[in-house]
């Protein structure tokens, strides 16, 4: 519950401070231009009877705007006079134009007004990022130096991939550290280099290798090569019980050969596979009793292997950590001063925004369907912890997200406006509001229909449907 409730904090946090900095993009625009805004409102505030939504709201002497919290978090929004939006507000509109309105400006101040609240969120993602590599640096693992190589899944392996290669990039540059862009960049490589055996060669690629599949893959396309040794043992576990300590090695489990801890994870995933089938609590105890054999040394220094029984807990865990590739390798850090972070926090948040855009192709096939995902999806982003630099690296990356969804050309949203203002601007003709009412009505329909689907996601996924 404590997880949840931290995870739940950072994500209103973060997305009550991007809506209103992208609601603030349309206001100071409005304002700039002399167009009145009638409410400024985070989080929407649909009537409930005879109360009319607001959990908070007031309006400033001499002001025509109303300030206020709406008690629905799903964004917010800045209504602004004259201007056919999502409060369907048609009553307005046939009212005589007047000079404060929007829809009485010129196109380039229209246009402007409507691309202010995603050019601010694209300019706060680069601050951001820039704020983060000047306060906390880059520190990451460069992949070349992780020398104890990869562990490769089957569809790897059947390009020519071998467990213990040690990558080192593409016919597109160096691998960086292992992340997505590690993927992205073998999906799209037509040749990658790597040492194996201490030579380096490189392997032929198609180029067009599916990156969402290599993602999705169970067990995974490619992951740092981890040993299978014991470096904590948990009290009153499993393993504590059956007594294992710290540098034994895992070199068998259930009669099957374990090379790594990568290999060992792919077996209790087995497991958890075969567990759906348990009908009965024997059948559950009978899947969770194992072997497991271990090398380790004696008193005198002489290695030897231990066959030993143990019985996992209900959720498979023995009750054991190994180390973590930063306590295998020494994470590099680079740091930046203030104006080295300028330039480097805008090359970063490109690349980020980059790589999303790239990525959206699979969201028109089936799988990219079923692996869209709500709010669920969203804040399980969020570490359990609070911790600082992440959640701003997760605010930036929403608030990328943010800016390129919103600028896309669907109706209701601000580039389905954008669109139309290009239009009236090349044609010299605006669209009939009967026309703008009809299509945002469509818009409108098309993101609670994207929202339901992503949100309904979630369900399924927490329930193992997915």
């Amino acid at each position: 519950m404590d997880i949840f409730l931290i995870r739940l904090l950072q994500f209103m946090l973060a997305i009550g401070l991007l809506v209103l900095l992208h609601e603030g993009g349309h206001f100071f625009f409005a304002k700039l231009f002399g167009v009145r805004v009638d409410k400024f409102y985070l989080f929407f505030d649909p009537s409930i009877w005879k109360w009319d939504g607001s959990l908070f709201k007031f309006k400033p002497k001499n002001s025509d705007t109303q300030y206020g919290v709406g008690w629905l978090p799903l964004g917010g929004y800045c209504k602004i006079a004259g201007m056919i939006d999502e409060s369907f507000d048609t009553e307005q509109m046939k009212q005589p134009e007047q000079p404060w309105e929007f829809r009485a400006k010129p196109a380039w101040q229209r246009l402007l007004i409507m691309i202010g609240g995603v050019l601010v969120n694209f300019l706060l993602a680069l601050f951001i990022y820039a704020m983060i590599l000047f306060h906390w640096g880059d520190t990451y693992i460069p992949v070349k130096e992780m020398t104890l190589g990869m562990k490769f899944n089957t569809e790897a392996k059947a390009l020519g991939f071998k467990d213990g290669d040690i990558l080192i990039g593409t016919d597109q540059g160096e691998f960086k550290d292992f992340s997505a862009d590690l993927y992205r960049d073998i999906s799209e490589a037509k040749r990658v280099d790597l040492i194996r055996d201490g030579k380096k060669m490189s392997l032929t690629l198609p180029g067009d290798l599916n990156l969402l599949g290599m993602l999705k893959a169970e067990p995974s396309f490619v992951r740092p090569l981890i040993p299978a040794v014991i470096d904590s043992v948990m009290a009153d576990s499993p393993a504590a019980e059956i007594g294992l300590q710290k540098n034994d090695k895992i070199v068998a489990f259930n009669g099957k050969t374990i090379d790594s801890y990568n290999e060992f994870t792919d077996q209790i995933g087995i497991l958890d596979d075969i567990m759906t089938g348990a009908k009965t609590q024997a059948d559950s105890l009978k899947i969770r009793t194992a072997t497991i054999v271990v090398s380790r040394s004696d008193e005198s220094g002489v290695m030897r292997e231990d066959t030993l029984a143990v019985t996992l807990t209900p959720d498979l865990k023995i009750g054991f950590y190994v180390k973590t590739l930063a306590g295998i390798y020494e994470p590099y850090t680079r740091e930046y001063g203030f104006f080295e972070s300028i330039p480097a926090g805008i090359k970063y948040g490109w690349n980020v925004l980059a790589g999303y855009v790239n990525d959206m192709k699979y969201v028109f096939t089936a799988d990219g369907a079923k692996s869209l995902g709500g709010f669920g999806a969203i804040g399980s982003l969020f570490p359990p912890m609070w911790d600082w630099y992440m959640f701003w690296k997760m605010t930036a990356f929403l608030s990328i997200i943010l800016a390129f969804m919103n600028i896309l050309p669907i109706p209701a949203l601000d580039g389905g406006h954008v669109l139309f203002l290009i239009y009236e601007m090349v044609t010299r003709r605006k669209p009939s509001e009967t026309f703008m009412i009809r299509a945002e009505y469509v818009g409108f329909g098309i993101l609670i229909l994207l929202m339901v689907v992503a949100n309904l996601n979630d369900i399924l996924r927490w329930l193992g449907y997915m």
